[in-house]
């Protein structure tokens, strides 16, 4: 199975296009059709990852940070990020970055933080906004099935778990074939009348183009009459960031205790202590300064980020404990996830679970 090959069947799994746009994710260095001898998954890319990789005999390396990320003109090993791409380079080995498709993913990075702490009814925390749209098409009724299929095929209908989502509606059409047309029914220059229906799907806009070429190779008309219109609904199953409850509610002394055994913490950054229980909690893997408005919007009596800057902590106001745990520490599960997943998507060779130290962040307690 050639590298891009392997990418493909990622994606259909993570979409790149869930990742931020400021975001540098895909194949960062390597030949799409060389074949893949094993897959190396990893946090960071570092030289000493490439040496695992290389001692693994792993020639395609998924990881979660791109070490390419800005500013990067020239390759002569004068950095950290040079030296490691280098080595890859030299030894034929490619990396792939997942980064925020992966945080923006409903089973993704902030998945993995609610489900270690146990937390039910998971929510999106900031729901990705302008992604959705909505596609009419009309189509002559003993076709309507064939064109449906081909739509739900191309990936349309999909609404949050569910698949295969439509509305159909039927009603009489009308058309006059002109000079130069290749009617599928009548005759050029008489009106016609026929019985359609009209088929409504959804769709997540970075599916457009495949879904409108499934519509019209499925469709008997040679012009497709169809409407093409942006939704203002949120996406509830794809965002950063996400919410949910404990069974029980408890005192913030324990559960900040939870958090310390759950991540293997020696210490907690956190705001002043409101006196309320906890029972609601936001987390957002990363740096996540960004989400604490909407953390506070949801009601949280608690959310778990890391790199929370001086004054971010004021923003608390009483109302909800703001915890710092780390960068790497709330994102150290995403490896497992992305492990697991490719175990699944391939058996036919060797995927390793990088066990190289890439957090550089030291505590002396």
């Amino acid at each position: 199975m050639t590298i891009s090959e392997v990418i493909s069947k990622i994606e259909n799994r993570i979409p790149l296009q869930l990742a931020e746009d400021f975001d540098n994710v895909g194949l960062l260095c390597g030949v799409p059709g060389r074949n893949v001898s094993g897959i190396l998954v990893c946090h960071d890319v570092l030289e000493n990852v490439v040496d695992e990789a290389i001692q693994k005999n792993c020639n395609l390396i998924v990881c979660f940070h791109p070490i390419i990320f800005s500013g990067l003109k020239s390759l002569t090993g004068k950095n950290y990020v040079e030296r490691a791409v280098l080595k890859a380079i030299e030894n034929k080995i490619a990396i792939y970055a997942i980064h925020t498709a992966f945080d923006n993913d409903f089973f993704g990075v902030n998945h993995g933080i609610c489900s270690h702490l146990g937390l039910k009814d998971l929510k999106i925390l900031q729901p990705k906004k302008n992604n959705l749209k909505q596609l009419t098409v009309f189509v002559p009724k003993d076709h309507s099935d064939k064109v449906r299929e081909a739509l739900f095929s191309a990936g349309a209908g999909n609404i949050g778990f569910y698949d295969e989502c439509s509305f159909t509606l039927n009603g009489n059409g009308t058309f006059r074939p002109g000079e130069g047309s290749n009617p599928f029914s009548g005759q050029q220059n008489i009106r016609e009348q026929a019985d359609e229906d009209m088929v409504s799907v959804i769709f997540e806009s970075y599916k457009q183009g495949r879904i409108i070429s499934a519509m019209k190779a499925a469709h008997p008309y040679e012009e497709v009459a169809h409407q093409i219109y942006q939704l203002d609904n949120e996406n509830q199953h794809s965002g950063l960031g996400m919410y949910g409850d404990f069974e029980e509610e408890m005192d913030e002394q324990d559960f900040l205790r939870l958090v310390k055994e759950k991540f293997g913490l020696e210490v907690i950054k956190h705001s002043d202590f409101t006196q309320k229980k906890i029972r609601r909690v936001g987390v957002l893997g990363g740096s996540g300064a960004s989400g604490i408005k909407s953390a506070l919007s949801q009601k949280c009596d608690a959310y778990l980020t890391g790199d929370i800057k001086y004054h971010d902590y004021f923003m608390a106001e009483s109302k909800m404990l703001i915890c710092d745990i780390g960068h790497y520490e709330s994102e150290q599960f995403v490896t497992q996830q992305l492990f697991e997943i490719l175990s699944q998507k391939f058996s036919t060779f060797a995927i390793s679970k990088s066990i190289e130290k890439t957090n550089p962040v030291n505590y002396f307690i």
